[in-house]
């Protein structure tokens, strides 16, 4: 039998079958695999308006804002041929920082916006007109910042203001300063520290040449020390300190993160007699309670409220929240009166002052802070009696007052307590534990499990315990100091208490029994006079004593293991 034309159908059949392989289930072809799609094409980009439109030849660099459509993130502005820093908005907005230099002659300048391929193209063109003609006269508004420490170390003045150009000079007493002008309403300038080496009034200017030009009015920066310091607080970062001086300003001071020495930074108005400072957790605001005591029976307290410098360390003030005036602070007092203690909660979203010229029981206002740091008024609340000093715990569920008022029947030598609405930020008052004399200065410790208060009458610190359920407190007892202590703060690890003595001028520093929150005594070391206040680092390695009778700021160094202070150096206020 012939196999040979068998086997060649086999092959044939064969080839048939993997051919099919190559069909589509419906006998079509597979189509080939697609290849990279194309890049977009850019559009052409169209510009409707520029702004400012024009400027005066020899004027301050500035920014130009476009506004027309098709703009892409790769696309740029040309400004007479030359191509400045450019930044994409939007597809309807850039903008370009024009420099100084080309705008130093009059004509017309040409702008354009380019886009690159594949497709894009060149805008249609605006003219922007240089004029030629005299330069205004410079106008100063606000010199940041506004006053500086006698003896501190040189620094950078910004200088805000109006109508300056290229070629204008800050001038201090008259003497022309390395200057930079930022644009046509800032400008910078670099004062060394021989300027500010002594106490006195500086002449701040800015001064445009001819054609035309001239000098501002004058700008007073204020070099001194401030006076008897009342308050300290540290960031929560560590990085600054601010002091409210009972001359009425606030002290800046930035921190060595390593040293823990403070430098003068500068120095800002607050209100009449401000008595507290505190610092919201973010580090964003500062804000000092003014007691306002003019001396002539009026206590018309207010509130001074900062923004901080996040590079700098430096203070703009963004307002004031402003008292009634009282009567020396006994005929009734809707929101601040006579206020001495300032707290803002964990949350940084309330603010509580401590009124001690509020009618009794006392009035405890709180505030609501926005974005800006800007205080809006909620409310007053009762408490035992007229507060002197103000904490809340660190969870911001209890609040606690103290009332040294003993002068007035059926007042004062007490705690006053309260729980915190976490929503609304209200208080609502849970009575009175009694206290040593005359209570001065309250603080909790950072497991939120202990209270301390200072009692400069009696001499000795209360200690009390925290239920954490309730926030009611229960005498530990309490602990000898030494003459009049007057502040009291409590490390961040929780391991140790510090308390300024007033009258015998030293730091009674003691450990922390972590159960009982009972005070051992450890040590004293000296300050300079008559301290004020006390404020611990967040890194628990440094202290700081605010000295109210000598005008100076007392650093220490922290033994971590025992709590022992060392004296690392002072500086004025």
């Amino acid at each position: 039998m012939n196999r040979k034309p068998l086997l060649n159908r086999m092959v044939l059949v064969s080839g048939i079958a993997s051919l099919a392989l190559l069909i589509g289930c419906e006998g079509r072809a597979s189509a080939p695999s697609p290849g990279p799609r194309p890049a977009p094409t850019n559009p052409v980009p169209t510009i409707a308006t520029i702004s400012p439109n024009g400027a005066q030849a020899g004027g301050a660099p500035f920014t130009l804002t476009l506004i027309g459509t098709n703009f892409v993130s790769s696309s740029a502005v040309s400004f007479g041929g030359t191509a400045p820093s450019t930044k994409f908005v939007s597809a309807t907005q850039m903008t370009a920082a024009i420099p100084a230099d080309t705008i130093s002659s009059a004509g017309s300048i040409t702008v354009t916006v380019t886009s690159p391929t594949p497709g894009g193209g060149t805008s249609n063109s605006l003219n922007f007109t240089v004029t030629s003609g005299p330069n205004p006269i410079p106008a100063i508004s606000v010199l940041e910042p506004g006053g500086a420490l006698g003896g501190g170390p040189g620094l950078n003045l910004r200088v805000s203001g109006a109508n300056f150009v290229a070629s204008s000079v800050v001038r201090w007493n008259g003497n022309d300063l390395p200057t930079t002008v930022v644009d046509s309403s800032t400008a910078e300038a670099q004062i060394p520290a021989s300027d500010v080496a002594a106490n006195g009034v500086a002449s701040v200017t800015v001064v445009s040449p001819a054609p035309g030009g001239g000098s501002s009015s004058p700008a007073p920066f204020t070099i001194d020390g401030g006076e008897s310091p009342q308050s300290i607080a540290v960031d929560a970062a560590g990085k600054f300190v601010y002091v409210a001086d009972g001359s009425g300003d606030v002290s800046e001071y930035s921190v060595d993160a390593t040293t823990g020495i403070l430098t003068p930074i500068g120095r800002i108005a607050a209100g009449l007699s401000p008595r507290s400072i505190a610092i919201d957790p973010s580090g964003k605001f500062v804000y000092v309670a003014d007691f306002g005591d003019n001396g002539d029976g009026e206590d018309v307290g207010d509130i001074s409220m900062y923004s901080i410098s996040p590079s700098s360390g430096a203070l703009t003030s963004i307002g004031t929240i402003s008292g009634v005036p009282v009567g020396g602070g006994l005929l009734g007092c809707p929101d601040l009166c006579a206020p001495t203690s300032v707290d803002v909660d964990p949350s940084g979203k309330f603010l509580y002052v401590a009124n001690e010229g509020g009618p009794a029981p006392t009035l405890i206002p709180r505030w609501t802070v926005n974005s800006t740091g800007f205080l809006t008024f909620q409310g007053t609340f009762a408490g035992g009696g007229r507060a002197i000093s103000l904490a809340i715990d660190p969870k911001g569920k209890f609040a606690y007052a103290t009332d040294d008022s003993n002068s007035f029947p059926g007042e004062g030598n007490d705690v006053s307590m309260f729980t915190v609405n976490a929503t609304t930020g209200a208080l609502t008052f849970t009575g009175t534990i009694a206290a040593g004399t005359e209570p001065v200065s309250v603080a909790v410790d950072p497991s939120g499990k202990f209270v301390y208060a200072a009692n400069s009458a009696s001499n000795d610190i209360s200690v009390y315990t925290i239920n954490v359920t309730t926030g009611a407190l229960t005498s530990a007892g309490t602990v000898a100091a030494g003459t009049r202590p007057i502040s009291v703060a409590v490390d961040p690890t929780g391991k140790f208490t510090y308390v300024a003595n007033s009258d015998s001028n030293d730091i009674s520093i003691y450990a922390i029994d972590g159960t009982t929150g009972a005070l051992m005594s450890v040590a004293t070391v000296a300050t300079e006079l008559s301290p004020a206040a006390i404020a611990v680092h967040p890194s628990g390695k440094f202290v700081y004593v605010a000295n109210s009778g000598s005008n100076s700021i007392s650093m220490y160094s922290i033994d971590a293991t025992t709590g022992a202070l060392t004296l690392i150096g002072t500086t004025g206020t």
